[in-house]
Parts: C-alpha cells; sequence; structure tokens
C-alpha cells in the first residue's frame, strides 16, 4: 500500500479511465460520482475516514465513476490485484456493501425527507464538511427540495 496526501479537489480517478485502485480514506473526505448525459452529476458514495472508495470495474477494465477529494486527504493507495493477493478488509468492504444496498432500497422506496434522516445518520461528522448541493446529489433530490426538507425538519425540532 502507497500512502499519499492529495489536496481538495484532486481527481484520482475518470470515468473511462483503467483503473485498477482502492483507496482507504484515513483522514480527509472523498466521493464517488458520475455525470450524466446532460452533464448532471449524481453522487454515488462519500468516503469518509476509514471507509474505501473504489469502482466496482474490474481490473484493467473502464471505470463508471470519478472520484475526488472534497477536502485534503490523506489515502492509502493499492491496486485491486495486490488487494486480491493480499485479501480485502473485510470489515471496510461489508460496510460498503450494507451501506450501497440501504441507499439503493431506499432511493426505490422512501421519500426525500426519510432519505435525508438517513443519510444524517449514515454519514452523521461530514454534513458541515460537504456543500448542500452535494447532498442534495446524492439524496436524488434538488437543491431547493433538500432546503425544504431541511425546513420541515428544523420546525419539528
Amino acid at each position: 500500500m502507497e500512502k499519499i496526501s492529495v489536496k481538495k479537489g484532486v481527481v484520482l480517478q475518470r470515468k473511462g479511465d483503467i483503473n485498477s485502485r482502492v483507496y482507504f480514506v484515513e483522514s480527509g473526505l472523498l466521493r464517488s460520482y458520475t455525470i450524466d448525459e446532460k452533464g448532471k452529476e449524481h453522487i454515488y458514495m462519500f468516503g469518509p475516514e476509514g471507509w474505501l472508495v473504489a469502482d466496482s470495474c474490474e481490473p484493467n477494465a473502464p471505470c463508471q465513476l470519478f472520484i475526488d477529494a472534497i477536502e485534503d486527504t490523506t489515502i492509502n493507495v493499492v491496486s485491486k490485484e495486490d488487494l486480491l493477493k493480499e485479501g480485502p478488509d473485510i470489515n471496510a468492504l461489508l460496510r460498503r456493501i450494507d451501506t450501497m444496498q440501504t441507499r439503493i432500497i431506499m432511493l426505490m422506496s422512501s421519500n426525500a425527507k426519510e432519505r435525508y434522516e438517513h443519510f444524517i445518520k449514515t454519514y452523521p461528522n461530514i454534513i458541515q464538511r460537504v456543500p448542500l448541493k452535494m447532498v442534495a446529489s446524492y439524496l436524488g433530490i434538488t437543491p431547493e427540495a433538500l432546503s425544504r426538507v431541511r425546513h420541515e425538519i428544523s420546525q419539528k425540532n
């Protein structure tokens, strides 16, 4: 594994890259996302401290996601080939799978308020670290809809 530090805004992977790396976040914050044909950004996941971020593409296959740093970040980088030889960090892998499975189910069956509340539980330490536009993208709603949800929640507290 190679430990590197990257500055906020550095793109580690672009859609279409032949990339077979896995990023273990030591400090800072990564995100993975895609951009559709209309130029709209869709955030797939955030990667705070202790998480791993990777595209699910096979080693040496074109990637589907962009991965970038949204804060100055220290990461441990390993190639997928080396990771498979050494064996994966099962806890990080299971946490990622569980988070993504829950998110997909929520996108299919939950309203915006429920998705936002789940986001707060899943990522309790990053709500103040990312722009609300990114949170809205992650939730699959507009920034205006997120504003309404946040206002509704604040009125109940």
